[in-house]
């Protein structure tokens, strides 16, 4: 009995200290990104989401939270939020996007624009160093799934090898 109140004390005291020292994503604001830019030149991941969207939800609480995903994403990518729905205007790249009301939930400009136009939830787009749409993957990804994506493309392997030969050789060496 004494021995599982001593453990029951310890980990209510050691478990809130650990996830103070658990490494998020530095998410950034899109209003942000072309300052960013300048300083470092990096690709850019964008997560458009909605409130409503569960499997949103489920990639926050997972895939995002994963450390190898964390560590990468801090190291190579400027990591972006973007709610599909927003209902503020957003200057981007000097031009401004606004809600559009439309059935019964609407979209905003800009995050259609980074779908081309093919609204989904979860949307994970890549852009490159110019900030130009690389790559669009649509749903939820799991860690393991999203991991090869991005090594892949920020470190420009698929100007250079095919995706099966570099998942290939991924596997291997992980």
């Amino acid at each position: 009995m004494k021995k599982t109140v001593l453990i029951s004390i310890w980990l209510l005291l050691v478990s809130p200290v650990c996830l103070l020292f658990a490494q998020e994503i530095n998410w950034i604001q899109i209003q942000d990104l072309e300052a960013a830019q300048k300083q470092e030149h990096r690709k850019v991941l964008i997560d458009i989401y909605t409130d409503w969207c569960g499997w949103c939800k489920r990639l926050d609480a997972t895939t995002f939270k994963d450390p190898k995903i964390v560590d990468y994403l801090n190291k190579n990518y400027y990591c972006v939020k973007l709610d599909g729905e927003n209902k503020n205007t957003i200057t981007y790249r000097g031009v401004e996007f606004k809600f559009v009301p439309t059935g019964r939930r609407g979209y905003h400009q800009l995050s259609s624009g980074f779908q081309k136009g093919r609204h989904s939830y979860p949307t994970l787009t890549v852009l490159d160093e110019n900030l130009d749409i690389l790559q669009i993957f649509r749903g939820y990804k799991k860690a393991e799934d999203l991991l090869p994506i991005l090594v892949y493309l920020s470190d420009d392997l698929y100007k250079k090898q095919d995706w099966d030969s570099f998942l290939s050789e991924f596997k291997k060496s992980n």
